[in-house]
């Protein structure tokens, strides 16, 4: 039975490849298709498709380790979904104000962005995507060698990664109607406010901005 199984699923994972090849092949000759997949500047569908991809990939990471974690196993893998969902914190402030704001082309690209802060503009999913998976889920598989802490771990970076494009789509296109929401709107507004001298660089969290001096402070 179990041959069976493990046949039958390598026949699929055959077939299923050799589709996407030849998916991908299809695509590639269309350049302008395979440009798009790297533009800043989305679509209203892709802007929304990135939310959705997002939130599904959560949905089967948590799914995941559901289904195949083990009671003694929980604590650990709690606090690595934890350390994940904190160092997306500081993930995003170093990208942001080291990638984003210092380094071509990423800061030719994101200045479209504070040009057009209202326009459909964000990092593409495919990339995103690329880097979480090359910097955080394949690292920590090839090290340890164990793909539940692997999961655990990209399922806190990838869930922080969703927060902040919800937050980062609320502080422009949404309307402030408590507090909390009014100071993270000002606290982003004064980062497309000060473009020769950003600041306030964190959209998931103000932490890092506090702790690297990059935090606003009112002239007194």
């Amino acid at each position: 039975m179990p041959i069976n199984i493990y046949k039958g699923a390598k026949s699929f994972f055959k077939l299923a490849s050799n589709t996407f090849a030849v998916k991908l092949k299809i695509f590639i000759k269309d350049k302008r298709k395979l440009m798009s997949l790297f533009s800043m500047k989305h679509s209203e569908a892709a802007y929304r498709a990135d939310f959705v991809l997002y939130g599904i990939t959560v949905l089967v990471l948590a799914a995941f380790l559901l289904l195949t974690g083990q009671y003694g196993q929980w604590l650990e893998i709690v606090a690595l979904v934890g350390l994940g969902l904190v160092s997306w914190t500081l993930i995003e402030y170093v990208l942001h104000r080291f990638v984003m704001h210092a380094l071509q082309p990423f800061s030719r690209w994101h200045d479209e962005h504070h040009q057009q802060p209202n326009a459909l503009i964000c990092t593409p999913t495919i990339m995103s995507m690329m880097l979480i998976a090359t910097l955080v889920f394949l690292p920590y598989l090839l090290l340890f060698d164990n793909l539940q802490q692997a999961c655990a771990l990209t399922l806190g970076v990838v869930f922080g990664y969703f927060i902040y494009s919800i937050m980062h789509h609320v502080t422009h296109y949404c309307r402030a109607d408590n507090a909390w929401l009014k100071q993270c709107k000002r606290w982003h507004a004064q980062h497309h406010c000060n473009n020769d001298q950003p600041v306030c660089f964190g959209v998931t969290s103000g932490f890092w901005d506090h702790v690297f001096g990059s935090a606003h402070r009112r002239k007194k």
